[in-house]
């Protein structure tokens, strides 16, 4: 394919305690991580990025250039009872955390 726009399945448990995910760049040592109690996340690449647009300090955007981890229910959910519900009914509370730990390594 033309990048990343995945939904994956984690085995976390639900559990802040233990990391989602981890993103790594070796040349700077900056590290992130994701911790969620949602079932899944959502990696995207930046398909959609041109050099057309210009980011900070002039710099143009470029495609794949940036990447987005997103935390979230299984796509098509709703439809699919095998699949933790993100039902909401009236009245219910919806509360939901996400956490991006960054760190830099040596």
């Amino acid at each position: 394919g033309d990048g990343f726009d995945h939904n994956y399945v984690l085995d976390t448990g639900g559990r802040l305690e233990e990391a989602a995910a981890c993103v790594y760049h070796p040349p700077s040592g900056r590290t992130m991580e994701v911790y969620t109690p949602k079932p899944g996340l959502q990696l995207y690449t930046g398909n959609y990025l041109s050099d057309q647009r210009i980011g900070r300090g002039s710099v143009p955007f470029c495609k794949h250039g940036a990447l987005c981890l997103e935390t979230q229910f299984y796509p098509d959910s709703p439809n699919k009872p095998a699949f933790p519900s993100p039902l909401l009914l009236p009245g219910q509370v919806y509360s939901h955390a996400t956490i991006y730990k960054f760190s830099i390594r040596d």
